[in-house]
């Protein structure tokens, strides 16, 4: 079986990079990139807009008519929505997700930051993320920019990804930690 995860991020960091570029040159790096984050929130609560943009049974014209429908109803216009249908007309929907990951890495580089991947088991209050925030900070010595996911299945604390760091301190890991340390008990 091949792996198209390479590919995938190859062609996601293309159109993020040519994205960026034109955001760049248009002085609205932070406008594009609050625009990708409210359409990353429409895909992560909509399954139907998972399947849209990850099935290949859609035609392209299908899918580029739902996405100018979705840009229009959540107030998406200028250069993202130019974008996205420009990539949902090049069949390149699937790895969409990716170029916003990609997107906010360039974003984050080009001001000097830091992005951190954080999983928790339940939405992070605006003074969590403020206190995390400043915690990572502290520890990289940059600003950081979170990048957070909601997982149920960890039962309860958080996975931070910085960089090649990972922590882990989630109920599921240290159940299955101690789990394994009885079984060599017993």
């Amino acid at each position: 079986m091949a792996d198209t995860s390479h590919r995938t991020s190859g062609v996601a960091e293309r159109y993020a990079s040519s994205l960026f570029e034109l955001a760049l040159q248009s002085n609205s790096i932070d406008s594009v990139r609050a625009d990708l984050d409210r359409f990353q929130a429409m895909i992560d609560e909509s399954d139907d807009l998972k399947r849209l943009i990850a099935s290949p049974v859609f035609s392209s014209e299908d899918q580029a008519r739902a996405i100018a429908a979705l840009c229009d109803k959540a107030g998406i216009s200028g250069l993202v929505a130019n974008f996205v249908k420009v990539v949902a007309g090049n069949r390149r929907l699937f790895a969409l997700p990716g170029m916003i990951r990609a997107y906010r890495d360039f974003v984050a580089q080009h001001k000097g930051e830091v992005t951190a991947e954080v999983v928790s088991a339940h939405a992070l209050s605006s003074a969590q993320e403020d206190e995390l925030k400043s915690t990572l900070k502290g520890v990289t010595g940059k600003d950081v920019t979170l990048d957070v996911s909601v997982d149920p299945s960890i039962l309860g604390g958080l996975i931070v990804k910085v960089g090649s760091r990972q922590i882990d301190t989630s109920l599921r890991t240290k159940l299955s930690t101690l789990k394994l340390a009885l079984k060599e008990v017993g």
